[in-house]
């Protein structure tokens, strides 16, 4: 399951920690989470809130008072699907305890239902308190999962238990709480996407529909299961694709010099893309008069997957098809000519499926049934997708 779009409150308590959780918020969000941060009046001590906006992109209310013609303690309880408090102080893990409800961050958690994380950080001397021990075991028995903090050195030359963990063990703990399994981390998968043009004058191209949509749903889908990802953009908007590399392509030839570059060092490549079949012969470097126009001699754009196949050294490679008549026919005999592990074609007749958000078709193995893809989000068959990739790959 895509994890795009899941909605994460990130609560903020009153600790020097506090900063750290800067870092915790930008790896939700390259983990594809939509985060909006909480923060307690008297942790903007350390952390401003303009901070926090600029870095989520989103309001940081800290009271209910703020914006109160939205009800914002049950607008952001309703939409929250998981609660993530870091770092906890000792403080406010004894009002949540209580069941008090006295900032934002407090009521929001009185007032949602879904599973809650706690990452406390504080002197040890609060930690091993006989009343935060028993807090922090109430809380546990009503369902909040509370990280254990590490053991090290605190403000000053204090050591002991009750130091901020560190980002990775705590985006561990929350991904076993989300099961945001990440199953591809380490490897490096190698996305193209959208459709490539081909310039006839500086102003015209030969082109196709393609949004782009696809590749950008299967990039994100392998970005959130751990994998390094590289999208070699073809003719779309990439702004908002957060812990991607990419590469912004235009023609043919552009997306196969990247690919050249790129493909050694890839364990899976997703191809897609739709490519242009044909380029004009000649490219004019003025815009051609409409008196002028009679006809445009083409010649055939290389196959890029072919010669792709031909050098691979263990990587796997998938396909897209688009046909409008004996689709599973003609998506057969590409898997077979382009020496592909993988192609997933669908009938595009009518304008079916390009600029959609839905797709369906049929998934074509080199040596196993085909697999029927009835209507499903594209997310969805990212995942689908993907999910061949890591059994191909052991």
């Amino acid at each position: 399951m895509s994890l795009r779009g899941r909605e994460v409150v990130l609560g903020v308590g009153g600790g020097i920690a506090a900063y750290k959780s800067c870092d915790v918020l930008r790896r939700l969000q390259d983990r594809g989470y939509s985060v909006t941060v909480v923060p307690t009046p008297s942790s903007l001590n350390f952390v401003g809130k303009a901070t926090w906006e600029a870095l989520s992109g989103r309001p940081a209310n800290t009271q209910v008072w703020e914006n109160v013609h939205t009800v914002p303690h049950i607008a952001l309880a309703d939409s929250a699907d998981y609660f993530l408090i870091a770092p906890a102080t000792a403080d406010l893990i004894a009002r949540l305890a209580a069941g008090r409800a006295d900032d934002l961050l407090t009521n929001l958690v009185l007032a949602s239902d879904v599973p809650k994380m706690l990452v406390p950080a504080m002197h040890p001397s609060m930690w091993l308190d006989p009343a935060t021990v028993s807090n922090v075991q109430t809380l546990r028995t009503r369902g909040f999962i509370v990280m254990d903090p590490d053991v090290g050195r605190l403000t000053g030359n204090d050591l002991g238990p009750g130091r901020f963990p560190e980002t990775s063990s705590i985006l561990e703990k929350f991904d076993a709480l989300t099961g945001n399994i990440q199953d591809f981390k380490g490897k490096r998968i190698l996305v193209t996407a959208g459709g490539t043009r081909e310039a006839i004058d500086p102003v015209r191209f030969i082109g196709n529909k393609s949004s782009g949509k696809q590749g950008i749903a299967i990039a994100l889908a392998a970005r959130d299961r751990g994998a390094i990802v590289h999208l070699i953009a073809a003719n779309f908007d990439t702004s908002k694709l957060d812990g991607i590399e990419i590469s912004k392509v235009e023609s043919t030839a552009d997306m196969q010099k990247v690919l050249s570059q790129q493909f050694p060092l890839c364990d899976v490549l997703i191809m897609s893309a739709a490519v242009a079949d044909a380029r004009p012969k000649s490219l004019s470097m003025d815009k051609i008069k409409k008196a002028l126009f009679g006809s445009i001699d083409l010649e055939e754009n290389p196959d890029l997957l072919a010669s792709l196949a031909a050098s691979k050294k263990g990587q796997l490679i998938f396909g897209f098809a688009a046909e409008t008549k004996d689709h599973l026919q003609e998506a057969r005999r590409k898997l077979e000519a382009k020496g592909l592990d993988l192609i997933y074609v669908n009938d595009v007749s009518g304008g079916a499926i390009f600029g959609q958000d839905q797709t369906m078709g049929t998934i074509l193995l080199r040596n196993d049934a085909d697999i029927a893809v009835k209507e499903v989000s594209k997310d969805a068959l990212g995942n689908l997708l993907l999910d061949q990739a890591i059994r191909q790959l052991g």
